[in-house]
């Protein structure tokens, strides 16, 4: 007889991309299968049971065959006497035996009650199980119904969750899309503002290289220069601080793309969950594809809780608006620099050519003054020479005390044992010692700092001697050189950006 295969009849694994939770997939079928090999003999817990045997009875030919040989036996059986085969042998002793081997009309009644109570037994108890199995298979479709609605339910709502946050990242997606495209713009305008500060500054270094053919006493670090100096420290300032802000703008270029990519990603991530929910939700009890995938509840992918990953979603959100807002204020901060770049350089202009006019009237000047300030000069000279001996005979008089105090210091380092104390005096004459090469070294560095400024007092004198000529050459490259530079201002637009 054949038997028709069932789903649970067979072996049941999970897909070839389903992870394995612990050794080989479980039959599915394992529940609907009995332990033995005859599936009419139900399990009924019999083979745990201790065999006890029945209270012992007469043997007859009813129970037992008298002439029974088993196979390959040489000998012949032995053979009990009863009614039937040993009457010819010892009649007396077979009507014996035949007496004690027969039941009583009594206990063959008794025999038929006990089967008859053994029977209605049975049938009520299969009644009962029939009866707890029907309400046990109504419990279970009810619950197995109320647990399907449920879960299409949850779904559901998973899936107007999915879509509203979507919904959230893809606005957001587009207005940080809107903002780097502001930023963009932005950087070319800071980088056209950084180009435009070349010229100015080319020509201030120019300035700078022509007033360094002075000679003698005209190489001074006078308003010019040091407006000069402003000014390019200004434009190198400047310089820095647009290279600083496009830096920036790069970086928050790069974290704004960072923050879309992250978004998209997360887009792309809830488009592909919310078409997986959705098939989920439409499967029902009679759709195409459904399947047993034994163990597959046992096998836990997930990486997230609903509270993580809409706080997931919220953060990229938050990200994304923080990201928007950090650009826009550097999109204010740019125009504000600019404005403020081009003033500045402006005024250092207009400050060094002011600068340069006075100081062509300076020069005219100085050519009568220059008899007092070669005497003040030399009148200096004079004092800074005295002060540097006054220097050197208050360094002499520190060798004394300095003798005395190491002298100390060596007589004591040679008292015995115990008595080698660290205590006040030590400590007084280590301390004495250090405050006066202390005070010798700063002698010496008073010393050396009189002797280089009693130096360039004399080279001052001597550049006085010769500062006629040189100021004619002086007054050539500021009025003529300098000046011829610096007539028109080399940038034009650059507030108007």
């Amino acid at each position: 007889m054949a038997y028709e295969v069932q789903p649970w009849s067979s072996t049941t694994h999970a897909t070839h991309n389903m992870e394995q939770i612990s050794g080989p997939p479980a039959k599915t079928g394992t529940f609907y299968q009995t332990p033995r090999s005859h599936p009419w003999r139900p399990t009924m817990g019999y083979e745990a049971v201790e065999v006890t045997p029945l209270h012992e009875q007469p043997i007859t030919n009813q129970l037992v065959a008298s002439s029974y040989s088993p196979s390959g036996m040489c000998s012949d059986p032995v053979t009990f006497p009863n009614l039937v085969t040993g009457f010819e042998r010892n009649p007396q002793h077979a009507a014996r035996a035949a007496l004690y081997t027969r039941y009583t009309p009594n206990e063959w009644t008794t025999s038929n009650v006990c089967t008859y109570a053994d029977a209605d037994k049975n049938r009520n108890y299969s009644e009962k199980v029939r009866s707890e199995a029907v309400r046990l298979m109504r419990e279970t479709d009810e619950k197995t119904s109320q647990g399907q609605r449920d879960a299409a339910r949850r779904l559901g709502e998973r899936i107007t969750d999915i879509t509203f946050w979507r919904n959230e990242l893809t606005t957001e997606l587009e207005k940080l899309i809107a903002e780097s495209a502001q930023l963009t713009d932005t950087k070319r305008n800071v980088q056209k503002a950084l180009q435009d500060l070349e010229p100015p500054l080319h020509i201030a270094q120019e300035c700078l290289y022509h007033r360094e053919s002075r000679k003698g006493i005209e190489l001074v670090h006078d308003h010019v220069e040091k407006s000069l100096l402003v000014e390019v420290d200004n434009l190198r300032a400047s310089q820095e601080k647009l290279s600083q802000l496009l830096a920036k703008i790069t970086k928050q270029l790069a974290d704004c793309r960072a923050a879309q990519h992250s978004l998209e990603d997360d887009i792309s991530h809830k488009e592909s969950a919310l078409g997986i929910d959705s098939i989920c939700h439409q499967l029902n009890n009679y759709s195409r594809g459904i399947n047993y995938y034994g163990g597959i509840e046992k096998y836990d992918p997930t990486v997230s809780t609903p509270g993580t990953w809409s706080g997931s979603s919220s953060t990229r959100i938050n990200n994304s608006h923080s990201e928007r807002s950090k650009s826009c204020q550097l999109r204010s901060d740019a125009e504000s620099l600019i404005n403020a770049v081009a003033t500045s350089v402006w005024d250092c202009w207009s400050n060094t050519n002011n600068a340069f006019n006075n100081r062509a009237s300076e020069m005219l000047e100085a050519k009568s003054k220059m008899q007092l300030h070669l005497h003040k000069t030399q009148q200096e000279i004079f004092d800074v020479e005295k002060h540097i001996e006054l220097l050197r005979k208050a360094i002499n008089d520190k060798s004394n005390p300095m003798k005395v105090a190491q002298t100390r210091l060596e007589a004591r380092a040679h008292r015995p044992g115990i008595e080698m104390c660290r205590d006040n005096a030590h400590l007084r004459l280590v301390e004495e010692v250090c405050t006066i090469q202390d005070s010798v070294a700063t002698l010496h560095r008073k010393l050396q700092e009189a002797e280089a400024q009693h130096q360039q007092l004399l080279r001052t004198k001597s550049q006085l001697e010769s500062n006629l000529k040189q100021k004619v050459d002086a007054l050539f490259i500021d009025r003529e050189k300098c000046m011829g530079l610096r007539r028109s201002f080399p940038v034009n637009n650059t507030i108007k950006y």
